[in-house]
């Protein structure tokens, strides 16, 4: 159904599959649906646009730090990249033809929050509550995406600043920076594209540093059209081109699980590029990370380093005590005066708000089912939430490699269960505990000696609990292996027509055997 001004569509029905977001998975799960033949399926999205993280975040020089050739549908290659890393506004219009070339525009619903997802065992559906009204569905697809809910820091008198706050993921387009003093809290991967961007024309940067990252060349070049053409002309070419960088990214796990030593290499690189670009060694001391490359993710930038040399710019790594109503108070006495104060604190990967709103059997949410450390089977289903498939979910991030890739293996294993229901005639399938228990012991087994959990810093990769889940355990190719078919020996499922039975206010389950 598409959105038109002043129409507010019908959401009180019933689909075989809702999908959550409009990113890159979401869309790829339309995508995939269509290919197949299914146009039973919405797709539910807050915004007025599709797009995801490529849409919401604006900030000045986002680009994406895997290679264009890579950072796409392997459907759908685009020979019209402009530059070898993607910039922001071109993968944001990427999806918007591919939703549009693919007919996927007519199912997405915009303006529909998601504020409600419980499973219903009586009638073995998805009950979901959006912003625009009430519908189910017999398979729940959720493409929310990791990189979707802004951190904001918990700052002592951060609320009662009086200038302007922002989020780099909510970038304020219409505050003009020009002239003031500027506050900038993170330097991770928004910050050192944002940075170097407004420097030149702020009267003063205090950028507020917690832990330097490790900061290596960017290899970023534009592609000129005589490229572009050929691409056009040869499509093979592009594909072993991208082939080609997705094995070269794949050598990483090398560094970040075989062996952390190798990790060495970088770390020699990442120093010079330090040397050649900061002269003074007072501020490259600073500058200087202690871990492991890698246990933190690896930024790239030429221009990040020469913006914190120039004169207008402050490094500050006295830890910020409180936010003061024109002023920044740090933990040494020194007070700052300061104009505007941007975020670049990264998201709630570990507790996205969307955690606390889908519950499953028995009315218990995701939240309440992680207790802050988010598992799932190969990075998709959990016990207790039938027809649930997250894209994406935890620990299947591929490392080095692109999340596209990643979103893609796990779309192909839920076509996979769709299709085992079709055929068997399954109205439910429900991951068995033991299998994600097992599952997750041989997860954290696997990444107790990789870079994440043993390089020496904290990061965003380790939750609360000191749990590691956004990286997936090995060669991501191993995971496309993994999903090209749907276990489905590891499901407890149940036939239609077998009803749950009701006995002394319990819920007796009939469970059909899979053939």
């Amino acid at each position: 159904m598409t959105k038109t001004d002043g129409e507010r569509p019908d959401t009180s029905s019933h689909v075989r599959v809702a999908i959550i977001g409009a990113g890159f998975s979401g869309l790829g799960m339309a995508i995939r649906l269509k290919q197949e033949g299914i146009e039973d399926f919405v797709v539910l999205e807050h915004a007025d646009e599709v797009g995801g993280t490529w849409r919401d975040n604006t900030y000045p020089g986002c680009q994406c730090d895997i290679p264009s050739y890579l950072y796409s549908f392997s459907f759908a290659p685009n020979p019209n990249w402009t530059r070898s890393y993607p910039l922001q506004g071109e993968i944001r219009d990427y999806l918007r033809r591919c939703a549009e070339n693919f007919e996927v525009m007519p199912h997405i619903r915009f303006g529909h929050e998601v504020q409600d997802a419980a499973w219903d065992e009586a009638t073995r559906r998805w009950r979901l509550k959006t912003s625009q009204g009430a519908l189910s569905a017999d398979v729940l697809v959720a493409g929310i995406g990791g990189l979707s809910a802004p951190s904001t820091p918990d700052i002592p008198g951060l609320e009662r600043f009086e200038g302007t706050v922002f989020h780099s993921s909510a970038w304020d387009h219409e505050h003009d920076l020009e002239g003031e003093r500027v506050a900038v809290v993170g330097t991770g991967a928004s910050a050192i594209q944002f940075v170097p961007r407004i420097q030149p024309s702020v009267a003063a940067l205090h950028l507020f540093q917690r832990t330097p990252p490790w900061v290596l060349p960017d290899m970023d070049r534009p592609i000129g059209e005589r490229e572009r053409r050929l691409f056009r002309a040869v499509p093979l070419l592009q594909r072993l081109v991208r082939t080609a960088i997705y094995w070269a990214h794949e050598a990483t796990v090398f560094v970040t699980i075989v062996d952390r030593r190798l990790a060495k290499l970088l770390e020699r690189q990442g120093r010079k590029h330090l040397r050649s670009q900061v002269p003074d060694a007072t501020l490259r001391a600073k500058l200087t990370p202690t871990y492991t490359v890698g246990c933190k993710r690896i930024l790239l930038s030429n221009e990040y380093y020469p913006a914190l040399t120039r004169p207008n710019v402050e490094l500050v790594t006295d830890p910020i005590q409180e936010v003061r109503a024109g002023s920044i108070l740090t933990r040494s006495g020194v007070e700052r005066e300061v104009d505007t104060i941007i975020l670049g604190t990264g998201f709630k990967v570990h507790d996205h708000p969307a955690f606390g709103r889908v519950r499953g059997r028995d009315g218990r949410t995701l939240a309440e089912e992680w207790e802050g450390s988010p598992r799932a089977y190969l990075g998709t289903t959990v016990p207790g939430f039938p027809n649930l498939f997250l894209l994406v979910g935890p620990n299947s991030a591929g490392g080095f490699n692109s999340i596209v890739f990643t979103s893609e293996a796990h779309i192909n294993y839920v076509m996979g269960c769709l299709g085992q229901m079709e055929e068997r005639g399954l109205e439910s399938v429900e991951l068995r505990r033991e299998i994600y228990e097992a599952y997750n012991r041989r997860v954290d087994e696997r990444l107790s000696e990789s870079v994440w959990n043993a390089g020496g810093c904290q990061s965003w990769y380790l939750d609360a609990n000191g749990h590691n889940n956004v990286w997936w355990p090995g060669f991501t190719w191993r995971l496309w292996q993994r999903t090209r078919r749907f276990d489905i020996d590891r499901y407890s499922v149940q036939a239609r027509g077998v009803r749950a039975a009701r006995t002394n206010g319990a819920t007796a389950q009939q469970s059909a055997a899979p053939r």
